[in-house]
């Protein structure tokens, strides 16, 4: 992959906005798991295929497996929902669940939803990480390709934080796959 994902809705809108990608995205949600197998659901011919995958996968909405399978990201989109959420949280109103000292140091490292730097004080990194680590639904499994995605629309350094969350519990990781671990869990209205 040449560009780390960002993971917006309106990054996922751009990738199905084409009528090719939406074809192989349905394909694959639909069972296909190949490249013969999009082209004879899809009925389009292997090079627009070919291109359409390349594209959702350098998108980080489809995976090629180990086992050369290809594999639909579909928790992306539940992904870009809760992030959009934070979106708005971390623009301004920070959530009155989020102590004071918290909420400052969250304006002071967020702006316009992004992660302007990750702290050096690991005071301040684990405010950071509690937020991040809200990302993440407990009891869900997650392939390190979608939290890649999920990290990278706060911060294009996805390598630091999948690190920084490990280290200080807030994911754990096993096989290949992520999972939370920790983090505050912030009230239903």
């Amino acid at each position: 992959m040449t560009d780390e994902p960002q993971l917006s809705a309106a990054a996922l809108a751009g990738l199905l906005a084409h009528d090719d990608r939406r074809l192989v995205a349905a394909a694959l949600i639909l069972g296909a798991t190949s490249l013969d197998e999009v082209v004879t659901a899809t009925r389009l011919d292997g090079r627009r295929v070919g291109k359409a995958v390349t594209r959702l996968v350098n998108g980080g909405l489809v995976e090629w497996r180990a086992n050369e399978t290809l594999h639909f990201l579909g928790d992306a989109f539940a992904a870009a929902a809760r992030a959009s959420a934070s979106v708005s949280e971390a623009d301004g109103s920070i959530d009155g669940d989020v102590s004071a000292e918290s909420a400052r140091v969250l304006r002071a490292f967020v702006h316009d939803g992004r992660l302007q730097s990750i702290p050096a004080t690991r005071s301040k990194r684990l405010v950071v990480l509690d937020l991040l680590a809200q990302e993440f639904e407990p009891g869900q499994h997650y392939s390190e390709s979608v939290v890649n995605l999920m990290l990278g629309r706060w911060h294009p350094d996805t390598a630091a934080l999948r690190r920084y969350l490990v280290d200080e519990g807030f994911l754990d990781r096993a096989q290949g796959q992520y999972w939370r671990a920790g983090g505050s869990i912030p009230d239903e209205p």
